[in-house]
C-alpha cells in the first residue's frame, strides 16, 4: 500500500475521482443582471482539488504525501501540452480573421503594463509593501516571468518572493476569475467576441480553457474564431510577452520603484 501511495498512484486515483465528479455535476449558469456567470467542470475540479491539499486537509496527507505533491507540480506542465496543442491546430482554419485582428493581436501586449499602473501604487502605497512589490506587479507571473526574476534577482530574493507569491494566487484564483469574467462582460454589449476571445491569451494554459470555455458557452456558433484568437494571443503573449517583461516592464517597475522608495536599493540582483 506504502509503495502505491509513494510512486503516485493514489494520487492519479484521487485525480480521477475528482474530474469524474467534476463532469457529473457538468456546467452550471446563473443569471445575474444583463450578464451570465458560468460555472465550468475545470472550476469545480479546481476547488475540490485546492480543499484535498494536504496543506488545508491534513488527513489527505497520507493518499498525497511531499513526494506526489511535486509530481503534480511536473503533470502540470505535462498535461497541459495536449491542450495547448488542440489550441494550435485551431489557427490554420482561421488564418484569414487572425491576420485581419493582426495589430490588434500585437498591441494587445501594451495591456500587459497595465498590472504596473493598477497593482504597482497598491502594494507600495496601500499594503505598503517592499521590494517584493516589484517581482508582484511587473507582470502576471506565469512562467516567463518567473524566469525573469529568478535570472535578475533570484527566487529566494524579495523580488521572487513577490513573483512567486502573485503566481500562486493566480493559480489559485486566476481561472475562477477568467471563466466568470467573460461572460460577464460579454452581456454588457461593450466588446466585440473577437477583443474578448484575445484577452483569454495572457500566457496561462488554465485561464485561456476557463476564459475560452465561458465565451463558447455564451457565443457557441463561433467556437472556431473564438479558439483561433484565443490560441494566437496566447502564443503571441509567450513569444513577445518575455521581451517586454524583460526590457520594458520590469525596468519600469524598478524606477517607479526607485523614485517612490529611494533608500531601498537592492541587496542581491544579479
Amino acid at each position: 500500500m506504502s509503495k502505491f501511495i509513494e510512486r503516485g498512484w493514489a494520487l492519479h486515483l484521487t485525480v480521477l475521482c475528482i474530474v469524474i465528479l467534476a463532469e457529473a455535476i457538468g456546467i452550471r449558469r446563473i443569471q445575474i443582471g444583463i450578464g451570465t456567470v458560468i460555472f465550468l467542470p475545470i472550476l469545480y475540479a479546481f476547488a475540490v482539488g485546492v480543499m484535498l491539499n494536504p496543506h488545508i486537509l491534513k488527513k489527505t496527507a497520507a493518499l498525497i504525501p511531499p513526494r506526489a505533491g511535486k509530481l503534480a507540480g511536473t503533470m502540470i506542465t505535462i498535461a497541459i501540452m495536449p491542450f495547448i496543442a488542440k489550441f494550435g491546430t485551431t489557427v490554420g482554419p482561421q488564418i484569414g480573421p487572425i491576420i485581419e485582428a493582426g495589430p490588434a493581436l500585437v498591441l494587445q501586449e501594451i495591456g500587459n503594463l497595465g498590472t504596473i499602473a493598477i497593482a504597482f501604487p497598491v502594494a507600495v502605497f496601500l499594503l505598503r509593501m517592499g521590494r517584493e512589490a516589484i517581482g508582484a506587479t511587473y507582470s502576471i507571473d506565469r512562467e516567463p516571468n518567473l524566469a525573469i526574476i529568478a535570472d535578475r534577482y533570484g527566487l529566494n530574493s524579495p523580488e521572487g518572493a513577490g513573483a512567486m507569491g502573485v503566481y500562486a494566487t493566480g493559480t489559485l484564483i486566476g481561472t475562477f476569475v477568467f471563466a466568470i469574467m467573460p461572460p460577464l462582460i460579454h452581456g454588457l454589449g461593450i466588446f466585440d467576441i473577437r477583443a474578448l476571445a484575445m484577452s483569454c491569451g495572457v500566457g496561462s494554459g488554465s485561464m485561456l480553457a476557463a476564459c475560452t470555455g465561458g465565451l463558447v458557452a455564451v457565443a457557441p456558433g463561433q467556437q472556431e474564431l473564438i479558439l483561433a484568437l484565443a490560441a494566437a494571443s496566447n502564443i503571441l503573449t509567450y513569444a513577445t510577452g518575455l521581451y517586454v517583461g524583460l526590457f520594458v516592464a520590469l525596468p519600469l517597475t524598478e524606477w517607479l520603484y526607485g523614485k517612490c522608495r529611494p533608500h531601498d536599493v537592492p541587496q542581491n540582483a544579479r
